[in-house]
């Protein structure tokens, strides 16, 4: 996004109002981003954490999701692809899009209004299918982040909720969102510890040497504070 003189100035105060290389505990850090989040529009906070890990050795990537207590601050819209009652439950539950052959159709010709692909064990022959259309869109459901599973009313429920996905990317990095720059420095504090908590709980064994590298948060127009990786709960082995 292209900064106007306005929104420059803003960026500019920002960075000028703390010290950019100084590293921070996790409630420092939120009190900071809310602060320096000025955009006219309620800005989305992000967690970035370079991770230890070799993401070119399938036993090094790490993939799952966590439930943020606080929530996500945003309306998660939801497609569902099952039959019959599991259909019905997912509608129940508040599902955006629900179907089978129909959905997938609507997804052949480019019709994507959803931000989470959820899909029954029985249909993911057919959902594999569009693989090339989901895949590089981060939406293919995967038994582990749970979106392949039978009880997709449950699931959608927990999307909804808050819950969210997260992924090392080709360079080990990972980046999570952890809410909105109106939400009280508590609740993001509470959603970033949650965040970085699971991310310690899924450390690959075959990770060596240290594993949080480097973490900093930041709102959508605002500048990354870095945090005090040693000031977290402590590594497991």
């Amino acid at each position: 996004m292209a900064l106007t003189a306005s929104s420059g100035k803003k960026y500019k105060a920002a960075v000028a109002s703390y010290d950019r290389e100084a590293l921070f505990t996790p409630a420092e850090a939120t009190e900071i981003v809310k602060k320096c989040a000025t955009a006219k529009f309620d800005e989305s906070v992000e967690v970035a954490v370079r991770l230890g890990v070799d993401p070119r050795k399938a036993d090094q990537m790490i993939r799952g999701t966590v439930a943020l207590p606080s929530g996500t601050g945003k309306t998660v819209r939801i497609a569902v692809f099952a039959n019959g009652e599991a259909a019905q439950a997912a509608r129940d539950a508040g599902a955006d899009l629900v179907g089978s052959d129909d959905l997938a159709a609507e997804i052949e010709k480019g019709n994507m209004d959803f931000d989470l692909a959820i899909a029954t064990p029985d249909l993911m022959p057919l959902v594999g299918r569009l693989g090339r259309v989901l895949g590089p869109r981060g939406l293919m459901p995967n038994p582990k982040t749970g979106t392949v599973t039978q009880d997709v009313a449950r699931a959608v429920g927990e999307f909804k909720g808050g819950k969210v996905e997260y992924r090392t990317d080709r360079y080990g990095n990972v980046h999570v969102p952890i809410g909105k720059a109106s939400f009280s420095a508590a609740d993001l504090t509470n959603n970033l510890l949650a965040v970085l908590d699971e991310i310690q709980r899924a450390k690959p064994a075959a990770a060596k040497g240290k594993y949080l590298r480097k973490v900093s948060i930041a709102s959508t127009m605002g500048p990354g504070v870095k945090i005090d990786t040693n000031r977290l709960k402590p590594e497991t082995a």
